[in-house]
């Protein structure tokens, strides 16, 4: 467990976190109209009729949208409990402390920058 983070700093987090995960999850409430991806998916292909592939680029980017926030929302909540389980602010691969600047831009973020930079500049399989 990491103690480089003041209660302060930590409470202003936790804050900032608390408050993206409401966003996101009325973002997607509003979006997807309560209804579950698939549930979601179907509307979306029952509203297009005739004008199917013309409607074929906004689909994509409405469903793009959704699995966007719908991934953020995920490593928002997966923030919080690090925050609640002591281990919030320590970069998973090296272990080393994330610094407080890095986590204010990020909140949600894994990884030093260094250990970031590295995983960013590898070839994806």
């Amino acid at each position: 467990m990491s103690n480089h983070l003041t209660a302060g700093q930590k409470a202003l987090l936790e804050a900032e976190l608390v408050q993206r995960q409401h966003q996101l999850d009325k973002r997607l409430a509003e979006h997807t109209q309560g209804l579950s991806r698939a549930e979601h998916t179907r509307e979306v292909l029952l509203q297009d009729s005739d004008d199917a592939p013309q409607r074929e680029p906004e689909r994509e980017l409405d469903m793009a949208l959704t699995d966007l926030e719908t991934r953020e929302l995920g490593a928002v909540s997966e923030a919080l409990r690090r925050l609640q389980g002591g281990s919030y602010g320590v970069c998973t691969d090296c272990e080393a402390d994330i610094p407080f600047d890095r986590l204010k831009v990020e909140p949600w973020a894994l990884r030093c920058v260094a250990c970031e930079t590295r995983r960013e500049g590898r070839p994806r399989s």
